[in-house]
């Protein structure tokens, strides 16, 4: 089963890794974003190093109209924000955890607007930063 999250962003606050690795390392996660992570360039899985263990979470970069395709009725709440980054996952809890980590950064430092596809909920940069602790202490 495989499980999505999308990310809005504007495209010139898109962070490349250094700047994201460095919002995660700011909300105190660990998790090192591996050197794969390229804006727009990228896409599959993105490895990742979540408290000393391998993990990771596949990676998209598309268009807000693309994605918003099958829900429009977000369009007003994502304004202009042109960038969709769309995470998947299993069911890992790390790598669960690693798409929480890395959406909580991009909401909080990067002004993203999160959509979690499943359940059709935005969820703010704290909340999703609560959920990763809390997939975390389930691993």
């Amino acid at each position: 089963m495989s499980l999505q999250q999308t990310a809005y962003v504007v495209r010139a606050k898109v962070p490349d890794r250094t700047a994201l690795q460095a919002a995660v390392d700011v909300l105190g996660f660990d998790c090192k974003i591996d050197a794969f992570y390229v804006p727009f360039q990228c896409s599959g899985f993105l490895p990742c190093v979540l408290a000393g263990r391998k993990s990771g979470c596949e990676v998209y970069f598309e268009s807000t109209a693309e994605a918003l395709s099958d829900f429009p009725d977000l369009a007003e709440s994502v304004g202009n924000r042109d960038v969709a980054i769309t995470f998947r996952w299993g069911g890992d809890m790390s790598e669960c955890a690693c798409v929480l980590i890395v959406s909580a950064a991009l909401a909080i430092s990067f002004g993203a607007i999160v959509h979690y596809q499943d359940d059709d909920m935005l969820y703010s940069g704290e909340q999703l930063a609560e959920e990763a602790r809390s997939a975390l202490q389930a691993i």
